[in-house]
């Protein structure tokens, strides 16, 4: 307990002092976060629309398809990645191995499809009525599909922040096509990963009480707009 103690106490005072190292792996794990999640976002939000009020051929397969990707492990879309951009791949002449661009392009193809089902089923859950009331009214398909995205916002947003929480929260892809370099592509999941090899746990536990505080910070500002949402 003793040791456990300690290594919470030291993490709390390199949090309090601002610890320029620590600073630089949450400011790197944030960024190519938010970078992933964005273009995620905007890819998968009108993908996940068009599935759920579209009639077409093979809708069921597509879905299936997207549930299943939901459990495709981060090693395996590292290992995808990497064939993509490294030497030897088509993309190899970028350069964009063991650079942050190459950990957002890996998070993206992670998220896609978690961004896309819950828009899904967010959409797919709103009464038919109001698509048919709006249509009654004079809305045309533009207007209707802004109806039926105001009623889903907040599965839509929940899509959004859980996609957040996985690629903030992933290690694999990170450190396949990241390779863990100090000051520019270490995020706080391989960061911690290395300290507890070392055996350093005081960066460790920092790292994991602001993962912690993150992902809780992000569930309370939902919930607290969710319940300041006027009922309909």
């Amino acid at each position: 307990m003793d040791f456990i103690f300690d290594s919470l106490l030291s993490a709390l005072m390199m949090m309090q002092r601002l610890d320029p190292e620590l600073l630089n792996i949450v400011g790197v794990s944030l960024k190519v976060s938010f970078s992933s999640t964005l273009i995620a976002a905007v890819v998968g939000i009108p993908l996940g629309v068009f599935i759920a009020v579209s009639r077409f051929r093979g809708k069921r397969a597509v879905i299936t398809l997207l549930n299943t990707l939901l459990a495709l492990p981060t090693v395996v879309i590292g290992l995808f990645v990497y064939a993509l951009i490294s030497r030897k791949g088509v993309l190899g002449v970028l350069g964009l191995l063991y650079t942050q661009r190459a950990i957002v392009i890996g998070q993206i193809f992670l998220i896609i499809p978690i961004v896309t089902t819950f828009t899904i089923s967010a959409i797919s859950r709103i009464d038919a009525r109001y698509r048919m009331t709006a249509m009654t009214l004079g809305a045309d398909r533009v207007q209707t599909l802004g109806v039926l995205l105001l009623e889903a916002r907040f599965g839509i947003v929940s899509a959004v922040v859980g996609g957040f929480g996985r690629v903030i929260s992933e290690i694999g892809i990170s450190m396949m096509l990241g390779g863990n370099a100090r000051g520019f592509t270490r995020t706080m999941t391989t960061a911690m990963a290395l300290e507890y090899d070392k055996g350093e746990f005081v960066l460790a536990v920092a790292l994991g009480i602001i993962l912690m505080t993150i992902s809780l910070l992000i569930n309370v500002l939902l919930n607290y707009f969710q319940g300041r949402a006027p009922s309909n």
